[in-house]
């Protein structure tokens, strides 16, 4: 019904007249054939209702013109008697000007109610960019504030006991600053992303990758990260070249692997399946940790949540990003837990694959 109404609400006035008019005319039209089933009360009924369907739809002059309208095709063709705009009954004189201004005051309030539920729509709508905002900064407080403290801190030292500071302890403060400097990057790129993602400016630069090349560079991007975790990659042998966005697809790996190493435990295993099925590629990141809340999973997509199972922080922007990648390659994703204790992300992507597969067997 909504997009309906966006639809209708694009048409000119002009058009809005012509319609109105025809609208009421066809409507008459079927009553009248109808005529002796049911009088012309119920005709009056009906077009009644028919005004106020064209009310929630158009402007208020087409709408007064429809009420106007109807009027008159009452009164000529079903109120005896009829073929004259002349009525005799007095009874048939009262319901005409009941008629008349009720469809008259019925398409003015229907208009007026429109009009207040688009303001309370559009009330709601900055309610909620109000609250998605306060999300976004109170997010980002942590998040960037931590990592720039970091940089400032270890900096500092570097500066001002830089003749005091062992080789050990510099390598450990650059290191400092290289991790937080990830960090900073990571939230920075997040941000930009779903920046992209919303304006509608993603537009996959397709090509040929090699499977296999995509899945290690996710892994290797992690190294830190997968310190304490186990990683177990199965892919299917031979599996050919497939045409993707070799960015968007890393960085779809490297946010569901970062997200894995957030909720599950020291030393738990996390697994990456690669196969194709059909023309399709299937892509699988699972874990034997605790996997997520059964109310949680409908939600981990949206933007700026951020699961009650971690304390680590987080923006809640990774997971939307990773369904906005894959939905610009017309592809799926699904989570689910896994029965036997931990969660499985599912994608699925449409892809178009290649010889060049053979190339790299020789």
């Amino acid at each position: 019904m909504n997009f309906l109404k966006i639809n209708l609400n694009k048409i000119n006035t002009i058009n809005q007249y012509l319609l109105s008019i025809s609208f009421v005319v066809l409507v008459a039209s079927c009553s009248y054939f109808f005529y002796n089933l049911f009088g012309y009360m119920v005709a009056a009924l009906i077009l009644m209702v028919t005004v106020s369907l064209i009310a929630m739809f158009f402007d208020i002059r087409p709408v007064l013109v429809a009420a106007l309208l109807s009027a008159l095709l009452l009164n000529f063709f079903f109120i005896p008697p009829k073929f004259t705009f002349h009525i005799e009954n007095a009874e048939d004189i009262l319901l005409f000007f009941m008629y008349f201004i009720i469809a008259f005051v019925n398409a003015a309030l229907t208009y007026k109610i429109r009009g207040i539920e688009k303001v309370a729509n559009k009330k709601e709508e900055k309610e909620n960019i109000f609250k998605l905002y306060n999300t976004l900064l109170l997010s980002l407080s942590h998040e960037l504030r931590t990592p720039i403290s970091t940089i400032i801190v270890a900096t500092d030292n570097l500066q001002a006991d830089n003749q005091n500071l062992s080789e050990q302890n510099k390598a450990e403060l650059l290191s400092e600053i290289s991790k937080a400097s990830l960090r900073l990057n990571l939230q920075v790129e997040n941000l930009l992303n779903m920046s992209r993602l919303e304006s509608g400016n993603i537009q996959p630069k397709m090509d040929w990758c090699d499977i296999n090349e995509l899945i290690y560079a996710g892994v290797n991007s992690l190294k830190e990260n997968l310190e304490n975790h186990k990683i177990n990659i199965v892919i299917e042998k031979d599996i050919p070249f497939c045409k993707l966005d070799v960015g968007l697809m890393e960085q779809v790996l490297h946010n569901l692997i970062l997200n894995a190493t957030l909720y599950i435990p020291k030393d738990a295993i996390i697994t990456i399946i690669a196969n194709l099925n059909d023309q399709r590629l299937i892509l699988i990141v699972e874990d034997n940790g605790g996997g997520f809340n059964e109310d949680e999973i409908d939600k981990v997509f949206e933007k700026f949540y951020r699961s009650k199972n971690t304390s680590t922080g987080g923006t809640g922007l990774g997971l939307s990003i990773v369904k906005g990648f894959i939905q610009a390659h017309n592809g799926t994703i699904r989570l689910e837990n896994i029965k036997a204790g931990g969660a499985r992300f599912t994608i699925e992507i449409p892809v178009e694959t290649n010889y060049l597969n053979n190339l790299k067997n020789e």
